[in-house]
Formats: structure tokens, C-alpha cells, sequence
């Protein structure tokens, strides 16, 4: 009797009824691994996280070369005022513009000088702005009066020499 009893319970473990092992192959997932479905969501998920972190990096990429160009322009004003102190000079009143590159930018100066109610001062402002045909100048690149992206403004003041 002993010996009839084995071969029964192996039969009855091994898949002649509806195990666990049975309703796996059922299903048509023998191995445990991935199905196709979760495989292709799985990387498109990763895609989506790529060109997220990219975009990323090419916005802080463009943020910092356009800190760089403000920076620069910030300086080129700050020659110009630098300029007028130094030298004493009294500029005359209106407006002009020059070329003022600054490392391997190419930028162009707008200085603007204003009387003031003190006959002794001017008011200079000097706004700088990407050359015409330069990359900084995108759309607008009809030079510092047609609407391009101003890159600095400052303004300083003038001394007469007569009160020195």
C-alpha cells in the first residue's frame, strides 16, 4: 500500500491538476520576466525622463551664455562712464553710436546725454545692445534702434571742468 501511495501524490503535485505551475502556463507567462507591454512602457517612461533632463540642460546652457553677453555689455557701459571720468570729458548733448565689442562679442553702444537743471552736469545713459547680424540679436537684429533686446543700461553723470 505504501507503494501505490507515492506515485499518486506525485501526479497530483506535479501538474496533473490546476497548480500554481498550471495556471501559469495558462496565462503565458512561464518564465517570470517582463511581457512586451511593460518593456515598452518601461522605456518610454525613459524617453520622457532623457528629454526632460535635456531640455534641462539646454536651458541652462542658453541661461548661462546669456549671462555672459550681460556681463559683458554691463562692462562696455561701464568703459564708456569709466572713460568719461577719466578723461574729464564734457560730452555734448544728443544721442550717438558706436561700436564697443567686448572679448568676442560684437556690440553696439547707444549713449545718450541730457542737460540737467544743474548747468554743471549731464546725464549720460548708455544703453548696450547686440550688433546687427551677431547670434545675440535674434530677430530684431536691425541693430540698438530697431528693437533688439537691450543687453545693459547704466547711467552716470558728467562733471564740467570749470567746477573741478
Amino acid at each position: 500500500m505504501i507503494a501505490l501511495a507515492n506515485p499518486i501524490r506525485r501526479r497530483g503535485r506535479s501538474g496533473g491538476g490546476r497548480g500554481a505551475r498550471g495556471l501559469a502556463h495558462a496565462s503565458g507567462g512561464a518564465s517570470g520576466g517582463f511581457t512586451l507591454v511593460e518593456v515598452l512602457v518601461a522605456l518610454t517612461i525613459a524617453a520622457v525622463a532623457l528629454m526632460a533632463s535635456l531640455r534641462a540642460a539646454s536651458n541652462l546652457t542658453e541661461g548661462a551664455l546669456d549671462l555672459r553677453a550681460r556681463a559683458f555689455a554691463q562692462w562696455s557701459a561701464e568703459n564708456r562712464l569709466a572713460q568719461i571720468r577719466a578723461q574729464g570729458e564734457w560730452p555734448s548733448t544728443g544721442r550717438r553710436e558706436y561700436p564697443c565689442p567686448q572679448g568676442d562679442l560684437e556690440l553696439v553702444c547707444r549713449e545718450v546725454v541730457f542737460t540737467t537743471p544743474n548747468p554743471w552736469f549731464r546725464r549720460v545713459e548708455v544703453s548696450v545692445y547686440p550688433a546687427p547680424g551677431s547670434p545675440l540679436a535674434g530677430a530684431g537684429s536691425g541693430g540698438a534702434g530697431s528693437g533688439s533686446v537691450r543687453l545693459a543700461r547704466l547711467v552716470g553723470f558728467a562733471i564740467s571742468g570749470q567746477i573741478q
